[in-house]
């Protein structure tokens, strides 16, 4: 019965698969990949605010800084699609299929595209353990490979990796993710071919992403005063011109540097931070905005709703 001449046993007619998983993307796999901070972005990942935001009570238990109201908040989410799609950037949604915590919306926390998949996240913290299941499931759903879920005791959130250039990655190492999340991710990226910067973070820092905003392949922001001296030094390595946002009343009051790169100096922010955005725009970013101030009030703003699924290659 076992005959070697088939090709279920290897016989002429196998056809073997040689392909590397990245060359796969975009034929057996979802035609989503990131190896940029700032090449023109594709598609993001949301997840709309809905039941879950109208019985909350005390905002700390939920790690919020205030109590958004449901609707407004809901409003403003969808606003802030109708300007990705306005961009050209397609629009995803999680979908949970049963009643998530309050702070699923910040999927990008949830995750990490790489060009040949997703880095799976672990929140830190107990009031957001589970959101990833959900991501992982609409990530299957879109066909993108997961190569690494974060396991044992081990916590990361998409919000402290970004990508230097296709070949270094910068992790920020401190609240969220922890010495033991920051290892597997920089296994996981290794096995891609990928370095791994790692930087720690003020005590007071909740990620890399609101210590530091990529806006091209060669110019970056920080908090003035808030990030350490060996951040900085890395990225002056990389090649980066640093500069400091000039208002950090506007950064405490609204989270003016909490944006989206939609592509080189070209950004998407909250509105209503008019030093920021001025200086941005003298110094030759553009800013497309969008009104998020109500969603603010839960510790987030448009970089943290936003998980990046796809952006143009890098040339």
């Amino acid at each position: 019965m076992n005959d070697p001449s088939a090709a279920a046993y290897g016989g002429p007619g196998w056809s073997p698969r040689n392909a590397r998983l990245v060359d796969e993307i975009g034929s057996v796999w979802g035609d989503f990949a990131v190896a940029s901070e700032c090449s023109p972005l594709k598609a993001v990942l949301l997840h709309r605010p809905g039941p879950e935001i109208a019985a909350l009570h005390d905002p700390d238990k939920i790690q919020m800084l205030a109590t958004p109201d449901p609707q407004l908040l809901t409003d403003q989410h969808d606003g802030l699609a109708d300007v990705y799609r306005e961009q050209g950037v397609e629009v995803f949604y999680v979908d949970p299929a049963d009643l998530p915590t309050p702070n699923q919306m910040f999927v990008a926390d949830l995750m990490f595209l790489t060009p040949s998949g997703a880095i799976l996240g672990r929140p830190a913290s107990t009031v957001r353990a589970g959101e990833e299941r959900w991501v992982a499931r609409r990530l299957a759903d879109l066909g993108i490979p997961i190569l690494r879920s974060v396991g044992g005791t081990g916590t990361f959130e998409g919000a402290d990796a970004a990508w230097l250039n296709p070949s270094v990655v910068l992790i920020g190492r401190g609240l969220r993710t922890n010495a033991e999340g920051a290892a597997q991710l920089s296994s996981a990226l290794w096995e891609l071919g990928v370095e791994s910067q790692i930087v720690d973070l003020p005590h007071t820092a909740m990620h890399l992403m609101g210590s530091v905003r990529i806006v091209d392949k060669n110019l970056a922001y920080v908090r003035s005063g808030g990030v350490p001296w060996t951040l900085v030094e890395t990225m002056q390595m990389h090649g980066f011109e640093v500069r400091t946002f000039p208002s950090e009343e506007e950064i405490l009051g609204g989270m003016a540097h909490n944006f989206v790169t939609l592509g080189p100096r070209r950004v998407l922010m909250p509105a209503g931070h008019p030093i920021t955005e001025r200086e941005l725009n003298e110094q030759g970013v553009s800013t497309v905005t969008a009104k998020v101030d109500e969603i603010t009030k839960a510790a987030g703003a448009i970089g943290c709703l936003s998980g990046i699924l796809a952006r143009e290659a890098v040339s």
